[in-house]
């Protein structure tokens, strides 16, 4: 469809531009992709998905269990500890799209993202903090354990984020998941969820 739409942007291009983004754009890229498509094309990528991670099965099988209780997600609320959120990156990517209970107890830690930056004053452009703290919060505000209402309020963090980001940044303009991406000889493509017409300017945030 990209390439009928836009004969010289070719999939080598897109493939190469897409591994080099951060992590953040990529989850988000995903997840709008996945929402243009149609049921029976989500039905063959969910098979496909479900091949390629079962190999990984066994490795990740203590953590998938840990990700999925509750109790155990409890313990994880310093989000100022880098090794907590690690930890907490780790449970979103395992977390099952039926566990609420343990999804609200996840929510409850992420939405006191406020008082974590104001009285402790984690500096988000500090090392990989900021690049932390988006992952989190675009693979939650994306995450299907969560309920729409969650995901608004996890949305309007993640944008928080950027905002603080972009603000003490001493380059805004290359903040994450505000990159757009340009390739030769076609317009410039920001990716979208409603939108997908040759010239349009796109944006999943």
């Amino acid at each position: 469809m990209v390439e009928k739409r836009c004969p010289r942007l070719q999939r080598d291009g897109v493939y190469r531009w897409f591994s080099e983004l951060p992590s953040p754009q990529r989850v988000e890229f995903l997840c709008g992709l996945l929402d243009l498509c149609i049921p029976l094309e989500l039905r063959f990528l969910g098979a496909c998905l479900e091949d390629l991670a079962r190999k990984d099965y066994h490795s990740l099988r203590d953590s998938e269990i840990k990700a999925n209780n509750p109790a155990d997600l409890g313990s994880l609320t310093n989000l100022t500890d880098e090794v907590v959120r690690s930890k907490l990156l780790v449970s979103l990517a395992l977390l099952g799209s039926a566990h609420r209970e343990a999804a609200g107890v996840l929510f409850r830690t992420l939405t006191h993202i406020d008082s974590v930056i104001n009285n402790y004053g984690l500096q988000l452009n500090e090392g990989r903090t900021g690049d932390e703290f988006l992952l989190l919060f675009t693979m939650a505000s994306n995450h299907p354990a969560f309920s729409f209402h969650q995901k608004q309020v996890l949305r309007q963090e993640l944008t928080q984020i950027q905002n603080i980001m972009a603000s003490t940044s001493k380059n805004p303009s290359t903040s994450a998941l505000n990159a757009v991406a340009t390739y030769p000889g076609c317009h410039k493509i920001m990716i979208t969820r409603t939108c997908l017409d040759s010239g349009t300017p796109l944006d999943i945030t």
